[in-house]
């Protein structure tokens, strides 16, 4: 199995998620340059954190323009695992991948510090390997993480069980309902505000986001990757 880290001008956690997948579960991964336009050989997909185009416009509006992002659509499409951390939701939001859209967060303040969110579901190839209630201690580092969406489309998340995760004890931005990671109609594309990718080692002060990447490695590998 292949890992791929698209790369968009502004990112600043892409070597985070290159270093997650590479050194912590010990699996190949390449960057991926968001000029390019074919993932040929790549299993799953990573879109990551930082600042795409400098947020410019709208956070994740510009990003959605990158040729590699039809082609990141066209990848899904096919089944394949695609993972968008903080600003890779805001992308997969704007880019039509997963409903809804991340707003300003109400307290009008960035937010950088450890938080704990609630498994919704371990029906994902990124929580196979979590419980269902199971509580994550994953940090998060975003301006716009205020999860918005009809309410028709907060009843259909709901419905099919695609609510990936909610934040626990603490709403720190005012997502509705709490929200803190969805999953797309296929289940194959997920979104989430917290950073696995920072709270994969000991080190950081958690382990508990290696548990995401350790459920796409297993998926995989059920899927003969």
């Amino acid at each position: 199995m292949k890992f791929g880290v698209v790369i968009f001008p502004g990112s600043n956690c892409d070597h985070d998620c290159y270093y997650a997948v590479q050194a912590v579960i010990g699996k190949p991964v390449e960057f991926v340059w968001h000029q390019d336009t074919s993932l040929k050989g790549f299993d799953a997909v990573i879109l990551p954190g930082g600042f795409s185009y400098g947020d410019y416009l709208r956070t994740g509006a510009l990003a959605k323009f990158s040729p590699v992002m039809q082609s990141v659509k066209e990848f899904a499409g096919k089944g394949g695992l695609v993972i968008g951390i903080c600003n890779g939701f805001q992308i997969l939001t704007e880019s039509g991948m997963l409903p809804g859209a991340l707003m300003r967060n109400v307290t009008r303040q960035y937010i950088c510090r450890f938080l704990d969110i609630s498994t919704e579901t371990s029906n994902s190839p990124f929580t196979n390997q979590i419980k269902k209630g199971q509580v994550l201690r994953i940090p998060v580092g975003h301006g716009d993480g205020n999860y918005f969406a009809d309410p028709e489309t907060l009843k259909r998340l709901n419905a099919e069980d695609r609510v990936a995760f909610r934040y626990h004890g603490e709403n720190p931005n005012g997502s509705l309902e709490s929200i803190a990671g969805i999953l797309n109609e296929g289940r194959n594309v997920l979104g989430m505000m917290p950073h696995p990718d920072r709270s994969s080692e000991a080190i950081l002060g958690s382990t508990d986001g290696k548990l995401i990447f350790e459920s796409m490695v297993n998926a995989l590998a059920g899927a003969g990757r």
